[in-house]
Parts: structure tokens; C-alpha cells; sequence
């Protein structure tokens, strides 16, 4: 996602990728650009500035994120190009050795880019500004719109699991996070700014306010009492962080949506331990069985690796039984990527790529029939659905509650706004419903 700016009287263009954290805090960042004086670049102009917020979760955002970079420098040679986020906190030495990298700022320095921007403008001395990962401990603020009506909050940062095969703790640090009187204002803007939908994000949520006397739980309760906000969505949570206290507030809250997103990683309890996670097969059906008695009509994501290293073939069939046992609605398929620097790459047995692309494949067609079958399981029924900004000519489009994608006829003035729809049809192959607008 590109969005483009002015610094001063210079034009800047901001790029992003990676996950709904990353877009939060770039939005923040070019907040922090306007206050110095920033209008929207018109098209055609050249920026003569270029900050890249990098992703590193696989091998193949690591390639992305060099390639957008060098598409940058390309395009614009005579840029200041900017470089931050986990692959700048991982490859900082790498990136900078990019011929037209100018900065290279890593993941809790992003809330300073204007300052170093300030910096080379005067010396046009190239810097490197990474901070070690076990001295991250400031926490920062950040929430952004999406690309149609819902706003991304950042609530926490960082990670303190250390699971075998991730590199978020390298690249973002010890679990830290806001205050609660800090997001409860962040939300007040979103009403401020018209937002009807805010999804909570983090690298792990749960951990909310570790450290302190106050909790996850806490901070849910008091964004609640937030007038204005019509909805909110949990991002990915860990099972073990997902108590049922909150499931069941969940069941009863007046703005919490029923929507879960819960990685799993493996159905194999041998995995699981080859990964350090934090919970077994058994917690995992627990919550799910928890949310199905408390919330039948609840949407369930789950996260899943494919191919991890130690994942054999009799443990990756153990795993698909236990997630075709599961009433799920969705799965959410990783490709296992080996990432160096991680303990995984200490496990002896590797899954050939193209088994892993094998698995990956089944493992999406069970997705997609776990989805049919939760889906159709309202096809007739009426939901309330957040209408999204639609495109001239096209229909609309919006997410019922609990978040099944519906299509329905374009009526422009009804953009940001919930409406009563029907459920007719699944179309699309399963990923939308044909709805009519009722009220």
C-alpha cells in the first residue's frame, strides 16, 4: 500500500508491507510527517522522499521488501530513501549496504523517522540507528484506517515466547504495550475521525499490560464503554491468553463482534513441542468447544505452519484429523519458511518443498470447505452487516458481524454505515454471499 505525502515543502512517498501492525504505525508515522507540514503529493510529482516499512516474517517478505526498495531507488535515484521496520531491524547491514539506502531505522525507531529525516538533510551522512532486542522497551502508539471502514489499533508490541521457528521477538523485542487510559483515547479519535470498527492488533495481544496489575480483560471492558464505536474485532490471540472470562464477556458485550482468530501452528502435540508453543491439542479443542457452547454463531479463524521442520508425514496427517475434527470456520495456511538465527533449523528432519507445497494445498481445501460449511449454515437468515466504501459501477460489500463477506446491489449513501441484510447466496467459491439490503 502506497500512500504519498509532502515533508516540508518536499514530497514523500510511504510504503508498507506486511501485517495490519505494520500499516498502524505507518499511518502513525505520516501523522508525525503532517505536523511538520505535509499535503498530498499530485500524481506525477517526484517524492524526494521514500520511507519503506519492511516485513520479515519468511524468506519471501525478506525478498519483497528488497525489492521494493530497489524499485525505489530506481525509479526515483535521487530520493532519500528510508528503511525501517523487522527486516531493517534484522538485515540493518544488509539493507544499508543497498547503493541509495540513506537510513535504515529498526522497529522501535520508527516514531523518530522525522528526526533522522531532519538529521541527513543537514550532514548527508547515511546512518544505521537499530536498537539491541533485549533493550526495546519503549511502546508505540499507533492506529490507522484501512483501506475501507475499520481502523487498526496497536495495543502491544513485541514477544516474549520465543517459539522456534518466529523471528518477531528478534525483530520487535520484549513484550511491551500502551496504557488503557492511552487506547481508550486512541478509540475517541476513531470516533472523532467517523471510524464505526476498530480491530485490536499486536504481535501478542494477550500479554496486554504484563508487567502491571491490569489485563487484556481490563482493556477490553473499558474500550467497550467507548460511545461511537459500533464494533470491535479481537486479532490473533493465543489459546492459552484466551480465557474463557473473556469469551464469555465476549458472548454478552455490547460492541465485541463474535470473532475469533486463534493460531494453532500444528495439530500435533509433538510439533506443537518442537515449536516451544505454550498449549497442547487438548487446551486448543477446549477453546474451541468453549467459544461453539458460549457463541454457536461465532466466526473462528485459525493460524497453521504447513511443513515445519520435525512435521513427518504420520504427524502432519495427525494434524490435518485434528483440525477436521474442529468446528472452525476458516483456516489461515503459513507455508513453513526456515529463518535463520531460529531454533528450528537445530531440528533434523526437513520436509521436501514440494511435499511441503503438497500439504499446504490440503490444507487449503479443507479451508475452504470448513468455510462453506459455516457459511451456508446462514444462508437465508438476516445479519447485521458494516456496508463498505464501494466503487462506482460496483456493488457494495460489508462484513456481517461475524465476519461472513457479503455483496449487496450499490446504494452509495449507506457507505460506513450498518444496515440489516439478508443472506441469499454463497458465491465467489465460498468466499461471499449475495445479500440483500432489508433495512
Amino acid at each position: 500500500m502506497i500512500d504519498n505525502t509532502t515533508f516540508g515543502t518536499r514530497t514523500a512517498i510511504f510504503h508498507t508491507l506486511g501485517c495490519k501492525l505494520n500499516f498502524a504505525e505507518t499511518s502513525t508515522v505520516a501523522k508525525m510527517f503532517a505536523d511538520k507540514g505535509i499535503r498530498r503529493a499530485q500524481t506525477g510529482e517526484t517524492p524526494d522522499v521514500v520511507v519503506v516499512n519492511t516485513c520479515s516474517v519468511t524468506e519471501l517478505a525478506d525478498k519483497k521488501c528488497r525489492q521494493a526498495i530497489r524499485s525505489f531507488i530506481k525509479k526515483y535515484p535521487n530520493a532519500t530513501v528510508i528503511v525501517t521496520g523487522c527486516y531493517a531491524q534484522l538485515k540493518s547491514e544488509e539493507i544499508a549496504a543497498i547503493p541509495g539506502v540513506k537510513i535504515v531505522a529498526g522497529s522501535d525507531q520508527k516514531l523518530l523517522l522525522t528526526e533522522f529525516l531532519d538529521e541527513f538533510t543537514a550532514t548527508h551522512e547515511p546512518r544505521t540507528i537499530v536498537t539491541p532486542m533485549r533493550e526495546m522497551r519503549h511502546f508505540c502508539p499507533s492506529c490507522s484506517r484501512g483501506d475501507r471502514t475499520r481502523y487498526f489499533l496497536k495495543v502491544q508490541d513485541g514477544c516474549d515466547y520465543y517459539c522456534t521457528y518466529c523471528t518477531i521477538p528478534m525483530a520487535r523485542g520484549r513484550s511491551r504495550s500502551g496504557t488503557i487510559e492511552e487506547m481508550v483515547a486512541q478509540a475517541k479519535q476513531v470516533v472523532a475521525e467517523g471510524g464505526k470498527e476498530i480491530v485490536i492488533t499486536g504481535v501478542n495481544i494477550g500479554d496486554f499490560g504484563k508487567g502491571r496489575d491490569d489485563n487484556f480483560f481490563d482493556l477490553i471492558k473499558a474500550l467497550d464503554e467507548v460511545e461511537g464505536i459500533e464494533r470491535y474485532r479481537i486479532s490473533s490471540i493465543e489459546p492459552n491468553l484466551l480465557t474463557d472470562e473473556i469469551i464469555e464477556w465476549v458472548a454478552t458485550s455490547k460492541r465485541f463482534m463474535p470473532h475469533f482468530h486463534i493460531p494453532l501452528q500444528s495439530g500435533s502435540d509433538e510439533v506443537l513441542k518442537l515449536m516451544h508453543r505454550h498449549y497442547d491439542t487438548a487446551l486448543f479443542r477446549s477453546k474451541i468447544e468453549k467459544i461453539r457452547d458460549t457463541i454457536p454463531h461465532a466466526f473462528i479463524g485459525v493460524d497453521l505452519i504447513v511443513g515445519a521442520r520435525g512435521e513427518t508425514p504420520e504427524l502432519f496427517e495427525e494434524s490435518r484429523q485434528f483440525i477436521e475434527s474442529l468446528d472452525i470456520s476458516r483456516l489461515h495456511v503459513f507455508t513453513y519458511s526456515e529463518r535463520p538465527g531460529t531454533r528450528a533449523l537445530k531440528i533434523e528432519y526437513a520436509v521436501d518443498p514440494r511435499e511441503k507445497h503438497r500439504r499446504t494445498r490440503i490444507m487449503l481445501d479443507l479451508s475452504e470447505r470448513k468455510l462453506q460449511e459455516f457459511t451456508q449454515r446462514f444462508i437465508g437468515t438476516t445479519r447485521q452487516v458494516l456496508l463498505e466504501h464501494s466503487k462506482s459501477g460496483k456493488p457494495m460489500s460489508g462484513f456481517t458481524d461475524n465476519y461472513i463477506k457479503v455483496e449487496v446491489a450499490r446504494q452509495p449513501q449507506l457507505d460506513n454505515t450498518l444496515a440489516q441484510v439478508k443472506l441469499n447466496e454463497i458465491i465467489n467459491n465460498g468466499e461471499e454471499v449475495k445479500g440483500e439490503i432489508i433495512s
